[in-house]
């Protein structure tokens, strides 16, 4: 029991002192006007792929920043690269999650005189990012019809916690038969002040909804 107890005030303060950094990290992205957003969600969901259609909406109205997170691969980064926009990838090695620590050092090399808007795209899970405040102003949750009708209740901490979910790949709805409304509804139903949207990055649906949830 004794040895659980010190695993636990580990994490505990572990915690505690990540918060710390997203504090700063938080005032220093406000000091320099930089909004910044921190999207979360599994593999497969379609992070990067909205992400990839936002910046090319967005690239000429705003100097953008990406910072992928992965474990080992560099892969997202070289996609979100090819859309012309500062890119700086993080593998994070047995870490299921970016922490403030990692992106307080990736801030470092990035460069952020010349930065407006600064996405980072956390490491594909639903479980460990829960954990990890990062000290952007909004945090995005990413789910997908193709990880089952019942995605959202079984991780209603993330969802608590966000301030916009996202509800990808709605252009399968008729394929898969899982109602993207009953996914909506159950979000609200954890948080009623979570903004919701329905996107597909493949057709663009929801696009503009999730650019204009995003007040940018």
């Amino acid at each position: 029991m004794e040895d659980r107890f010190s695993i636990v005030s580990v994490e505990e303060d572990l915690i505690r002192a990540n918060e710390n950094v997203a504090e700063e990290i938080s005032s220093l992205l406000a000091e320099k006007g930089i909004r910044s957003f921190d999207i979360v969600g599994a593999i497969g969901a379609g992070k990067t792929s909205l992400l990839e259609r936002i910046i090319e909406r967005l690239k000429e109205k705003y100097r953008i920043a990406v910072i992928t997170g992965d474990v080992t691969t560099r892969i997202d980064a070289d996609r979100i690269s090819r859309h012309g926009v500062k890119t700086l990838q993080i593998n994070t090695g047995r870490e299921c999650a970016l922490t403030a620590f990692f992106l307080k050092e990736a801030l470092g090399k990035i460069g952020l005189n010349d930065v407006d808007v600064l996405f980072v795209e956390n490491v594909g899970n639903l479980i460990c990012p829960a954990d990890y405040v990062l000290g952007c102003d909004k945090r995005i949750v990413v789910v997908s019809l193709t990880e089952g009708p019942y995605v959202v209740k079984k991780h209603p901490l993330l969802f608590k916690i966000s301030d916009i979910a996202v509800i990808n790949k709605i252009d399968l709805r008729n394929i898969i038969e899982v109602n993207p409304e009953e996914m909506l509804k159950d979000a609200l139903e954890i948080n009623p002040n979570l903004k919701v949207v329905l996107t597909s990055a493949k057709t663009g649906e929801g696009l503009d909804d999730l650019i204009s949830t995003m007040e940018l």
